[in-house]
């Protein structure tokens, strides 16, 4: 086994300090020739390497960011840690990826570890409304985005998508199709984003109306699991609903799990427009009408506003930035069944 040869040993070898070895390798020190002359021939006697990570964290510096999201499994989460990771290369820098699963623990853990690892800053993402505990460890980090959901009591700039446009969207589409009883299936009631979009979508259907609509409510969580008991609940409990507007791919999934085993069609007996479109969603039968987020947009900018130069300003930490969403038609939305007897 070859031995690997530490900063002391070609400080010993020189005749200098290890700190003097340490400045003069990064370049932060000038020293006579005789010296540098010494230090070199040291270096390539003990054929020395410079561990990069240290190196980095002499400079102030780590090179990598952390993220924090909830489940790498969900195609919207994969999609958008791959965006992230992508311009994170961009940067010179790593991405150390932590998912939580919606957990306390996990995501207090999480953001623990990246103190610890002395990181660049952290994109956190969660699906839930977190505890003060989290936001106070969030405020911690010089740098920190908060994407995709709100965090109560976060010190950093927010990124989301415009929530509240894809509600009007999705409201309008079915306003104008001739539904006039929606059903919102969200992730958790407490959510800013299940509050945003559920005051779009009453917006879009009371556009061109003397009198508002009011959808009626299913919330869960953001899973396949929590859409089919939404669903469930949903064929137990309507009435005069002839549409849905589903606030995740994930809710969606689990809905048209529970429509194909008891018989129940789309659009025939209820319309139905999805949140994301980070599924294929155009290879379904029929394919989902849905609000696009533009995953890839929201990573990139994510890290292009961790990466800024403009944390020193004094409302920078204040920033919110809602990127746009897009309404994509497919054929899951169509006039309101009549026959209402029919499941």
């Amino acid at each position: 086994m070859k031995l690997r040869h530490s900063l002391k040993d070609v400080a010993t070898e020189a005749g200098v300090s290890a700190a003097t070895i340490s400045r003069y390798l990064n370049g932060s020190l000038d020293l006579p020739e005789a010296t540098r002359t010494r230090i070199d021939a040291a270096v390539e006697k003990l054929s020395y390497h410079p561990n990069p990570h240290a190196r980095r964290l002499s400079l102030g510096r780590s090179d990598t960011i952390a993220l924090i999201l909830p489940d790498i499994a969900n195609p919207f989460f994969a999609k958008l840690a791959a965006a992230i990771e992508l311009a994170a290369a961009a940067h010179k820098s790593m991405v150390l990826l932590h998912a939580t699963f919606n957990k306390s623990e996990r995501e207090l853990a999480a953001l623990k570890r990246a103190a610890q690892n002395r990181v660049d800053g952290v994109i956190f993402i969660t699906n839930r409304s977190p505890e003060a505990q989290v936001a106070q460890e969030l405020n911690e980090f010089t740098r920190a985005v908060i994407l995709d959901e709100d965090v109560p009591g976060g010190m950093a700039p927010r990124l989301l998508c415009d929530n509240e446009m894809g509600g009007v969207l999705a409201g309008r589409h079915l306003r104008e199709a001739g539904h006039s009883h929606i059903a919102y299936f969200g992730g958790g009631s407490d959510l800013h984003s299940t509050q945003t979009r559920l005051a779009g979508l009453r917006l879009g259907l009371a556009e061109n109306s003397e009198t508002g609509i009011e959808p009626t409510l299913f919330v869960g969580d953001h899973s396949p699991t929590s859409g089919r008991e939404l669903a469930k609940r949903f064929l137990a409990q309507a009435d005069q609903e002839t549409a849905i507007f589903s606030g995740s791919d994930e809710l969606t999934v689990g809905t048209i799990e529970v429509f194909n085993e008891q018989g129940v069609r789309i659009p025939e007996d209820f319309s139905l427009i999805s949140f994301d479109d980070a599924r294929s969603l155009h290879l379904f039968a029929p394919p989902i009408t849905s609000v696009r987020q533009p995953v890839d947009q929201l990573g990139a900018r994510a890290v292009d506003i961790l990466f800024s130069d403009t944390w020193d300003q004094p409302d920078f930490r204040s920033l919110i930035e809602r990127m746009p969403v897009t309404l994509i038609e497919r054929s899951s939305v169509t006039a309101p069944a009549k026959n209402k007897n029919r499941i």
